[in-house]
C-alpha cells in the first residue's frame, strides 16, 4: 500500500492517511483536482493548491472513513 503523504496548501495541511483509504472516492467526486486513486485504490494528491479552499475542505471531510485529515497553520484539526 502507498504511504501516507501531506501537502501544505496555503494555511491548510492535508495528510492522507493510505492505511484507513478505502478507494470511495468521494474527495475525487468533489475535486479532481486536487486527488485521484492510484492503481491501489488510494487517494492521492494531483494539484490541491489549483482547488478553492471551501470545495478543498469539502472534498476532504467528505471522506467516509476519516482518511484525509486537515490542520490550519495554528495546529488546530479542521477535518474530521
Amino acid at each position: 500500500m502507498a504511504a501516507d503523504a501531506e501537502w501544505v496548501v496555503g494555511d491548510l495541511r492535508i495528510r492522507i492517511d493510505a492505511t484507513l483509504c478505502v478507494a470511495f472516492g468521494e474527495c475525487v467526486t468533489i475535486a479532481p483536482e486536487a486527488f485521484r486513486l492510484n492503481d491501489d485504490g488510494v487517494a492521492v494528491f494531483v494539484e490541491p493548491h489549483r482547488v478553492e479552499r471551501g470545495r478543498l475542505l469539502a472534498a476532504c471531510a467528505a471522506c467516509p472513513v476519516d482518511a484525509v485529515m486537515v490542520w490550519d497553520a495554528q495546529g488546530n484539526r479542521l477535518v474530521p
